[in-house]
Protein backbone atom coordinates (compact mmCIF):
# COMPACT_ATOMS: atom_id res chain seq x y z
CA UNK A 1 0.00 0.00 0.00
CA UNK A 2 1.29 3.33 -0.94
CA UNK A 3 1.90 5.92 1.67
CA UNK A 4 0.17 8.89 2.18
CA UNK A 5 2.18 12.18 1.47
CA UNK A 6 2.57 13.82 5.11
CA UNK A 7 2.46 17.44 3.02
CA UNK A 8 -0.04 19.50 1.92
CA UNK A 9 0.70 19.90 -2.17
CA UNK A 10 -0.93 23.41 -1.92
CA UNK A 11 1.56 24.42 0.27
CA UNK A 12 4.30 23.60 -1.97
CA UNK A 13 3.25 24.95 -4.89
CA UNK A 14 2.45 28.33 -3.08
CA UNK A 15 6.07 27.82 -1.53
CA UNK A 16 7.17 26.94 -5.09
CA UNK A 17 5.73 29.73 -6.64
CA UNK A 18 7.16 32.34 -4.39
CA UNK A 19 10.36 31.19 -5.63
CA UNK A 20 9.94 31.14 -8.90
CA UNK A 21 8.40 34.35 -9.11
CA UNK A 22 11.16 35.73 -7.22
CA UNK A 23 14.10 33.69 -9.43
CA UNK A 24 13.03 32.85 -12.81
CA UNK A 25 12.38 29.22 -13.86
CA UNK A 26 16.07 29.23 -14.74
CA UNK A 27 17.33 30.92 -11.76
CA UNK A 28 15.67 28.62 -9.26
CA UNK A 29 17.76 25.93 -8.08
CA UNK A 30 16.10 22.44 -6.77
CA UNK A 31 18.17 23.80 -3.64
CA UNK A 32 16.53 26.72 -3.44
CA UNK A 33 12.88 25.16 -4.01
CA UNK A 34 13.61 22.27 -1.62
CA UNK A 35 14.41 25.30 0.68
CA UNK A 36 11.45 26.95 0.24
CA UNK A 37 9.16 23.50 0.49
CA UNK A 38 10.59 22.01 3.22
CA UNK A 39 10.71 19.08 0.63
CA UNK A 40 13.83 16.80 -0.47
CA UNK A 41 14.54 16.53 -4.18
CA UNK A 42 12.88 13.28 -4.73
CA UNK A 43 9.60 13.98 -2.87
CA UNK A 44 9.37 16.82 -5.05
CA UNK A 45 10.34 14.32 -8.09
CA UNK A 46 7.30 11.64 -7.30
CA UNK A 47 4.81 14.45 -6.65
CA UNK A 48 5.44 16.72 -9.77
CA UNK A 49 7.86 14.31 -12.27
CA UNK A 50 10.45 16.89 -12.80
CA UNK A 51 10.78 21.04 -11.99
CA UNK A 52 8.77 22.14 -15.08
CA UNK A 53 5.85 20.23 -13.71
CA UNK A 54 6.09 21.98 -10.13
CA UNK A 55 6.78 25.19 -12.10
CA UNK A 56 3.68 24.46 -14.47
CA UNK A 57 1.56 23.93 -11.07
CA UNK A 58 2.72 26.98 -9.60
CA UNK A 59 1.69 29.09 -12.57
CA UNK A 60 -1.61 27.30 -12.55
CA UNK A 61 -1.87 28.53 -8.79
CA UNK A 62 -0.42 31.89 -9.33
CA UNK A 63 -3.51 32.36 -12.09
CA UNK A 64 -5.71 31.23 -9.41
CA UNK A 65 -5.20 32.48 -6.18
CA UNK A 66 -3.62 35.89 -7.81
CA UNK A 67 -4.28 37.15 -11.07
CA UNK A 68 -8.50 36.11 -11.32
CA UNK A 69 -9.42 37.32 -7.57
CA UNK A 70 -7.95 40.93 -8.71
CA UNK A 71 -9.64 40.43 -11.87
CA UNK A 72 -13.28 38.81 -11.04
CA UNK A 73 -15.00 41.90 -10.63
CA UNK A 74 -14.26 43.21 -14.25
CA UNK A 75 -15.74 39.13 -15.34
CA UNK A 76 -18.84 39.24 -13.38
CA UNK A 77 -22.12 39.07 -15.48
CA UNK A 78 -22.77 42.46 -14.15
CA UNK A 79 -20.04 44.87 -13.83
CA UNK A 80 -19.79 48.02 -11.88
CA UNK A 81 -18.79 51.06 -14.42
CA UNK A 82 -15.87 52.10 -11.58
CA UNK A 83 -14.66 48.03 -11.47
CA UNK A 84 -11.60 49.04 -14.01
CA UNK A 85 -11.26 52.71 -12.16
CA UNK A 86 -11.33 50.51 -8.78
CA UNK A 87 -8.91 47.82 -10.32
CA UNK A 88 -5.99 50.26 -11.87
CA UNK A 89 -6.47 52.27 -8.67
CA UNK A 90 -5.68 49.11 -6.56
CA UNK A 91 -2.82 48.19 -8.96
CA UNK A 92 -1.18 51.17 -8.80
CA UNK A 93 -1.41 51.37 -4.73
CA UNK A 94 0.19 47.96 -5.32
CA UNK A 95 2.76 48.98 -7.01
CA UNK A 96 3.53 52.09 -5.09
CA UNK A 97 4.06 50.31 -1.96
CA UNK A 98 7.61 50.56 -0.24
CA UNK A 99 10.38 47.65 -1.37
CA UNK A 100 9.87 44.90 -0.61
CA UNK A 101 6.59 44.16 -1.58
CA UNK A 102 5.48 41.01 -3.30
CA UNK A 103 4.10 43.44 -6.28
CA UNK A 104 7.90 44.29 -6.51
CA UNK A 105 8.64 41.19 -7.95
CA UNK A 106 6.56 41.90 -11.50
CA UNK A 107 3.88 39.42 -12.87
CA UNK A 108 5.02 35.99 -13.04
CA UNK A 109 4.28 35.22 -16.12
CA UNK A 110 5.10 38.77 -17.90
CA UNK A 111 8.75 38.01 -16.15
CA UNK A 112 8.62 34.56 -17.73
CA UNK A 113 7.94 35.90 -21.21
CA UNK A 114 11.10 37.58 -21.30
CA UNK A 115 13.11 34.15 -20.11
CA UNK A 116 14.33 31.57 -22.49
CA UNK A 117 11.75 28.94 -20.88
CA UNK A 118 9.03 31.42 -22.89
CA UNK A 119 10.30 29.46 -26.45
CA UNK A 120 8.23 26.18 -25.01
CA UNK A 121 4.92 26.32 -26.66
CA UNK A 122 2.90 25.76 -24.05
CA UNK A 123 4.65 27.99 -21.92
CA UNK A 124 4.02 30.82 -24.98
CA UNK A 125 0.70 29.43 -25.13
CA UNK A 126 -0.50 30.49 -20.99
CA UNK A 127 1.56 33.55 -21.46
CA UNK A 128 -0.67 34.79 -24.55
CA UNK A 129 -3.81 33.11 -22.82
CA UNK A 130 -2.92 35.38 -19.77
CA UNK A 131 -2.47 38.61 -21.87
CA UNK A 132 -5.69 38.13 -23.78
CA UNK A 133 -7.51 37.12 -19.82
CA UNK A 134 -6.21 40.85 -19.33
CA UNK A 135 -7.71 42.45 -22.26
CA UNK A 136 -10.93 41.12 -22.37
CA UNK A 137 -11.50 42.08 -18.64
CA UNK A 138 -10.13 45.43 -19.64
CA UNK A 139 -12.51 45.51 -22.69
CA UNK A 140 -15.37 44.65 -20.42
CA UNK A 141 -14.70 47.21 -18.00
CA UNK A 142 -14.64 49.74 -20.56
CA UNK A 143 -17.71 48.60 -22.14
CA UNK A 144 -19.72 49.31 -18.56
CA UNK A 145 -17.69 52.60 -17.89
CA UNK A 146 -18.36 53.91 -21.68
CA UNK A 147 -20.96 52.33 -22.79
CA UNK A 148 -20.71 55.33 -25.86
CA UNK A 149 -17.46 53.99 -26.67
CA UNK A 150 -17.13 52.35 -30.09
CA UNK A 151 -15.98 49.45 -30.61
CA UNK A 152 -12.69 50.90 -32.54
CA UNK A 153 -12.32 53.14 -30.06
CA UNK A 154 -12.95 50.20 -27.27
CA UNK A 155 -10.26 47.58 -29.04
CA UNK A 156 -7.63 50.69 -29.24
CA UNK A 157 -8.27 51.79 -25.78
CA UNK A 158 -8.14 48.42 -24.40
CA UNK A 159 -5.00 47.35 -25.96
CA UNK A 160 -3.52 50.41 -24.62
CA UNK A 161 -4.22 49.54 -20.87
CA UNK A 162 -3.51 46.03 -21.59
CA UNK A 163 0.15 47.05 -22.84
CA UNK A 164 0.36 49.58 -20.00
CA UNK A 165 -0.17 47.40 -17.18
CA UNK A 166 2.03 44.70 -18.71
CA UNK A 167 4.83 47.52 -19.33
CA UNK A 168 4.36 48.29 -15.78
CA UNK A 169 4.76 45.13 -14.91
CA UNK A 170 7.67 44.15 -16.51
CA UNK A 171 9.65 47.75 -15.66
CA UNK A 172 8.48 47.64 -12.05
CA UNK A 173 11.58 45.29 -10.29
CA UNK A 174 14.12 48.09 -11.96
CA UNK A 175 11.75 51.50 -12.02
CA UNK A 176 9.36 51.29 -9.27
CA UNK A 177 7.88 55.29 -10.16
CA UNK A 178 7.69 54.63 -13.91
CA UNK A 179 5.65 51.42 -13.11
CA UNK A 180 2.81 53.55 -11.00
CA UNK A 181 3.45 56.53 -13.76
CA UNK A 182 2.60 53.94 -16.33
CA UNK A 183 -0.74 52.89 -14.31
CA UNK A 184 -1.31 56.66 -13.78
CA UNK A 185 -1.44 57.23 -17.41
CA UNK A 186 -4.06 54.18 -18.00
CA UNK A 187 -6.48 55.53 -15.25
CA UNK A 188 -6.14 58.66 -17.01
CA UNK A 189 -7.08 56.94 -20.07
CA UNK A 190 -10.53 55.30 -18.68
CA UNK A 191 -11.03 58.17 -16.78
CA UNK A 192 -11.43 60.37 -19.46
CA UNK A 193 -13.11 58.04 -21.66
Amino acid sequence: MARKAAFDTEEVVVAAREVFWELGFEAASIPNLEKATGLSRSSLYNVFGHKRGLFDAAVQSYLNEVVRPRLAALQDSEIDPQALHNYLTMLQGAFARPLPSPVARGCLLINTATAPLAKDAEVARVISDYRKELAEAFTRGLKAHAPHLSEQELNTLSRALTALVISAYAIVRVAQQEAVDMISTAIDLVDNA
